[in-house]
């Protein structure tokens, strides 16, 4: 069945052929069978499809009856133009362009707003560690019993002033923050809290490193100061006068001396206000790579607080923009506080969604607060000279001391998450859990907004032992938790939200809406106005009967081709003997028929006498040669004998 096989086959695709194209070949059999019967004289008036001579397809388009039509002329045009429309926008990144266009920083962009001032809801919420055994903990030498209290909430009003741009790509501001009491999402800031005393066991700590004659006087001065105070939370927050902190101010003014010491005792009072650090951050208009970092720093390019790389390195974000990681192709970043007097790496871990905005999850990594033996880069951390035993060099904890007065300050995420045991093991109270005591932040990574986030945050006072300080000599040596905080944005004012959603989310729908609306339109209207031009021309009865006529032709041949192949698998050799008959008959139609284009006289004679001359013995074989080099031959070959003499 194999030749016969190829042979049905082949007139199964010639069949469909020519039913899929019998109208227009019956409208250019009309016309030439039109011309071919007409006198010279009409046979000049006629052209495809019946057109008037000299008129052209592209004639019939543009218009009617011999007038141009504007009306068609201007639907042709307008499709053609939203065709190319479409094409055009398909091929480059129109909406990114505009987005982009927004998002860099300057006045007067939506960009500019949400950085200038939010408008968002920026939540700080403070916890306290309340001491519950005072007593036990100086005369027992039991561990202390904390009991965390709170929260106290504020709402963070926060805007950048003092804003100025500058032509290196670059923005100078500062910060002024107000925080304002949430009563109804607090607890009772009159109730009354035990806390260790700071300045006293800061001043013990830091007497260790002095000569033995300056401690007893020390001793002295101190003595009948209670190591733990009793306050209310607003008090240990926003300020409460202290006599050793009152004191150092006195000797700063008498004897003009310059001792770190702040104007009162509190923890929260230096939040409130425009602070004091001027930052210069670049806008992205040079680089998107480095939009939102920092470029100085009270006009220095690294961080004053330590010595060397990388401890002292300023490449991070001030926490509105980071770097878009569709740009960067970076997993990591930083943010810059001055509460944690350095930059604060984050990782991405995975994406995430935000209110149905795709986000990159952030957490810091596993080598933040890491010792120096573990993670070299940390050593920087620690003062020149601690041992390796020094509470620096414990995992969970990081010195901030330069950034607080000098007082021996530590910081650490919550209740020692992710710390060193120790830590854990020397007071009561403390329940690590990675869902209250992570920091994380939710960053959009094309465009690098923040979409939420929360820093959570625990400082401790590391306390060392003062033997020759009376009033503190039975306190034990201890890092003791003092307070932690979380600050974070939960959600985006919806203005910012929906131009988020719109330049990410609804971006993914709309550019390729857009695109393929233009693209289908131009497209339809285009082909409506050819089927309105020749529906009249090429869907003609006519014509239509000439395309049922080939398709009965294809149908006829298919039963025929079946028939044979049937044949052929009854009768192999009968089938050979007549399929060589044939091929010898298709072979000698194919010979006369080139004679005809020759000379159509001539022809008719040389077919007669070529029909009846005796085939030489080779003739198989030529015409096996013909069907290789000749596609003709092909074609008249795999056709009936009536097809055959219509080619």
């Amino acid at each position: 069945m194999g030749v016969h096989g190829d042979y049905l086959r082949g007139a199964s695709r010639m069949a469909g052929v020519g039913a899929l194209t019998g109208a227009l070949a019956g409208a250019w059999g009309s016309s030439r069978a039109g011309q071919r019967g007409a006198p010279r004289g009409q046979r000049t008036q006629r052209g495809l499809f019946g057109m008037a001579a000299g008129g052209t397809p592209l004639n019939m388009l543009v218009s009617q009856q011999k007038k141009i039509s504007c009306g068609r002329l201007c639907t042709i045009s307008l499709g053609l133009f939203t065709l190319l429309v479409g094409v055009i926008l398909s091929s480059v990144p129109w909406l990114d362009y505009m987005i982009m266009k927004d998002l860099k920083l300057r006045n007067d962009t939506m960009s500019y707003y949400y950085w200038q001032k939010p408008g968002v809801v920026r939540l700080t919420k403070v916890y306290i560690f309340n001491v519950t055994n005072p007593d036990g903990v100086l005369r027992r030498g039991e561990r202390p019993r904390l009991q965390e209290v709170g929260p106290y909430v504020y709402k963070e009003e926060m805007e950048k002033v003092n804003v100025k741009f500058h032509d290196n790509d670059t923005v100078t501001f500062q910060h002024r923050k107000i925080l304002h009491f949430v009563p109804e999402l607090s607890k009772s800031m009159t109730e009354r809290i035990c806390v260790p005393n700071i300045p006293l066991l800061t001043l013990a700590t830091q007497s260790r490193h002095m000569p033995w004659g300056v401690q007893a006087a020390m001793s002295v001065l101190v003595r009948g100061m209670d190591n733990f105070v009793t306050v209310t939370p607003e008090q240990f927050l926003f300020g409460y006068d202290d006599a050793l902190v009152t004191l150092a101010n006195i000797a700063n003014t008498l004897l003009h001396i310059n001792w770190p010491a702040p104007r009162i005792m509190s923890l929260l009072k230096g939040r409130n206000g425009t602070l004091p650090e001027v930052h210069t951050m670049y806008t992205g208009h040079d680089s998107r790579a480095r939009m939102g970092l920092l470029d100085r720093l009270n006009g220095l390019d690294h961080l004053p607080f330590w010595s060397e790389p990388p401890c002292n390195s300023i490449k991070a974000s001030e926490g509105s923009f980071f770097p878009p990681r569709d740009i960067t192709h970076e997993d990591l970043v930083a943010i810059y506080d001055k509460d944690l007097c350095r930059a604060f790496p984050l990782q991405y871990r995975r994406l995430v969604d935000k209110d149905g905005i795709s986000a990159g999850y952030y957490t810091p990594p596993d080598s933040i607060f890491a010792p120096s033996e573990a993670f070299p880069d940390n050593k920087c951390f620690c003062p020149p000279g601690e041992s390796p035993t020094a509470p620096c060099e414990l995992k969970g904890l990081q010195n901030i001391s330069p950034c607080h007065y000098d007082a021996p300050v530590f910081v650490s995420f919550p209740h020692f998450f992710n710390a060193d045991n120790s830590l854990l093991e020397a007071v009561e109270g403390m329940t690590p859990n990675r869902d209250r005591h992570e920091t994380f932040f939710k960053i959009q990574p094309k465009l690098g907004v923040t979409m939420e986030a929360k820093v959570r945050i625990q400082l401790n006072l590391k306390v060392d032992h003062a033997p020759y300080i009376y009033s503190v000599h039975t306190f034990p040596e201890i890092v003791f938790p003092i307070i932690w905080l979380e600050e974070g944005v939960d959600e985006l004012t919806p203005e910012i939200h929906r131009w988020v959603y719109i330049a990410t989310t609804a971006a993914d729908f709309i550019i390729p809406s857009v695109e393929y609306s233009f693209i289908v339109v131009g497209a339809l209207t285009l082909a409506a106005v050819f089927v309105r031009t020749y529906k009249g021309v090429v869907f003609t009865a006519e014509n239509l009967e000439r395309g049922m006529e080939e398709l009965r032709t294809g149908s006829h041949l298919i039963i025929n081709a079946a028939s044979h192949a049937a044949h052929a698998a009854t009768h192999p050799s009968h089938a050979r003997h007549k399929d060589r008959e044939h091929r010898e008959q298709q072979y000698h139609l194919l010979r006369s028929t080139s004679s005809t284009s020759a000379a159509s006289t001539t022809a008719s004679s040389s077919s007669t006498a070529t029909a009846s001359t005796p085939l030489p013995s080779d003739t198989s074989d030529q015409v096996d040669l013909a069907a290789e080099t000749d596609p003709m031959v092909v074609h008249v070959l795999s056709s009936s004998p009536s097809q055959a003499r219509a080619v």
